[in-house]
């Protein structure tokens, strides 16, 4: 037998520990070398445990659910092991509880009828002690070890993986004339509440991790907003009239952020202190634009990195962010590309947003709230029109911001919203 450890990736240096989620192999079955084996989540991203190399995963270490840190041992490979091999192990069985030695043929021949007498889903000592412990009945749990045996780890999976639990009614003590009855399980999917259910989730480590820099933002940036409307006509008259040909030539269609991505680096740009950020008695002004796209996955909210924004064309910025939501989508957004940052952008209008005051993501100093654009009767020359309005709201910390600034520079976005040519002749 030759064992292959598995171990926890290299996190982050700002990462200590990590969760892992679901096992995706159970003991006993056959893996092959780079196949998935779990994943593992930090207060970032979900990393991926490839195992090491092929052969049968002989023991897993940590249950799911469990927290473990970088380069600690979770699983165990047996590289040269076959999935669903079993040894005769039935003998030291035998000999232990008095029988004759295995090597006599009386050992070996009883054999059979103690491999045949372990039924599946019969669970090891400290398995069924774990599982009176959780309520668990017997049978409620899949075995995975030899001939099916409940093993401490199956219970741990399943406690951990929310298998629902079986309230047990113990059964009553038999009257001496009478044989003992069985015990009697009743399924129990949640308590009883009534009309009024409870449901109580820990948080995942992203949510934490977000909870706790909103509050940092709050409690050490001096926040406020400015607002300003900007009409959309000229934006969704330039998108029409070249939709197609963009489509056709970069794969990819126009879409709304690359013109707000573009508005605000032509604002940052006339504006520095607005793209510079606090190292305590300090003022970083950045002189690169790496902007931040706030996105919404099924984890919670994340915010991957456009890098040098101010090179890209409307055609890089769209292919980024396009990438950026399926791989926040799927989990895979990496640690690089959500560190950093210089200004963030958040658009609240997919959702139907009207107006927000976003919060500024740290060590950030401002950041931009898009909404849903909407049709709105607005005065122009002394007239009343309707026209495609969007509300614009920017955050910035007054600590280096002055109102100044924070509001010349939402002007600044908004011009160059309501004439793109602007960004063409940086004007």
């Amino acid at each position: 037998m030759a064992i292959v450890d598995v171990k926890v990736p290299q996190l982050s240096e700002s990462v200590a520990e990590a969760t892992l989620l679901q096992w995706k192999k159970k003991p006993g079955e056959a893996v092959a070398q780079d196949e998935i084996l779990i994943e593992i989540e930090t207060d970032k991203v979900v990393l991926e445990v490839p195992a090491p190399s092929a052969g049968v995963l002989a023991e897993v270490a940590v249950a799911n659910g469990g927290t473990v840190t970088a380069d600690q041992v979770i699983a165990r490979i047996d590289s040269e092991g076959r999935a669903g091999a079993t040894a005769p192990a039935a003998a030291p069985a035998a000999a232990a509880a008095g029988k004759p030695d295995a090597a006599t043929p009386s050992a070996v021949a009883s054999q059979p009828a103690a491999v045949a007498g372990a039924k599946a889903g019969v669970a090891m000592p400290a398995a069924a002690k774990l599982m009176a412990d959780n309520n668990l009945p017997a049978g409620s749990v899949a075995g995975s070890g030899r001939d099916g045996r409940v093993t401490k780890g199956d219970v741990l999976g399943a406690v951990a993986g929310g298998t629902p639990k079986l309230a047990v009614v113990p059964a009553q003590p038999a009257r001496p004339a009478a044989p003992s009855l069985p015990q009697v399980a009743a399924p129990v999917a949640a308590p009883d509440l009534g009309e009024r259910p409870e449901q109580r989730v820990p948080m995942s480590r992203l949510r934490a991790r977000v909870a706790e820099r909103l509050l940092q933002s709050q409690s050490t940036n001096a926040i406020l907003t400015t607002f300003n409307e900007v009409n959309m006509a000229p934006v969704m008259e330039m998108r029409k009239r070249f939709q197609e040909k963009f489509e056709k030539e970069h794969g990819v269609k126009i879409g709304f952020m690359s013109f707000f991505v573009k508005a605000a680096v032509h604002a940052l740009k006339k504006y520095p202190v607005i793209n510079a950020s606090v190292d305590g008695n300090d003022i970083v002004y950045h002189g690169y634009f790496d902007i931040g796209i706030a996105v919404g996955s099924p984890r919670g909210l994340v915010v991957p990195i456009l890098r040098n924004a101010d090179q890209m064309s409307f055609a890089d910025i769209e292919k980024k962010i396009a990438e950026f939501g399926q791989k926040a989508k799927d989990g895979k957004l990496g640690i690089e590309e959500m560190t950093g940052g210089t200004f963030s952008i958040s658009n609240g209008g997919v959702f139907g947003s009207m107006l927000s005051t976003p919060i500024i993501n740290p060590p950030q100093s401002a950041i931009l709230g898009v909404h849903a654009t909407k049709e709105r009767p607005v005065v122009e020359n002394g007239q009343i029109v309707i026209r495609p309005i969007n509300y614009l709201a920017m955050s910035y910390d007054h600590r280096i911001i002055d109102g100044r600034e924070a509001v010349l520079g939402l002007v600044a976005m908004k011009e160059a919203l309501e004439d793109p040519a602007r960004l063409l002749f940086d004007i």
